[in-house]
């Protein structure tokens, strides 16, 4: 079997998580992150549209990740982001991270908004 290098040539991996934080580009984010090929940010929770809004033009669907498992997203955020015509794909924090990794690694136009896991 051989095995090959992943090269994030344009786009941020998620390098690591735990309890309450994410490690992106060998920075820390405590609390919620939002993360894009262009770097990563804070997140305020379901409550912070607007940062998730922001991204519209850069990115065709996010991975929501929800925590420690997958849990129902709030309405007033599903909602939010159907209007702006922005794609969502729930699924528990640890596999969200998993599966930005892939997506950015091949190109796509992906954005990860993350609830840390507890711990």
């Amino acid at each position: 079997m051989n095995l090959s290098e992943v090269l994030y040539t344009q786009a941020v991996p998620i390098e690591s998580y735990g309890p309450g934080f994410f490690r992106i580009a060998g920075e820390v984010i405590e609390g919620g992150a939002l993360i894009h090929a262009a770097g990563a940010k804070g997140w305020g929770g379901f409550e912070d549209t607007a940062t998730v809004l922001a991204m519209k033009d850069k990115i065709d669907f996010i991975l929501l990740g929800t925590g420690d498992a997958m849990t129902p997203v709030p309405a007033a955020f599903r909602m939010a982001l159907q209007e702006a015509e922005i794609g969502i794909e729930p699924m528990a924090t640890p596999s969200a991270c998993r599966t930005y990794n892939v997506l950015v690694s091949e190109g796509r136009r992906v954005a990860a908004v993350l609830v840390p896991i507890e711990g």
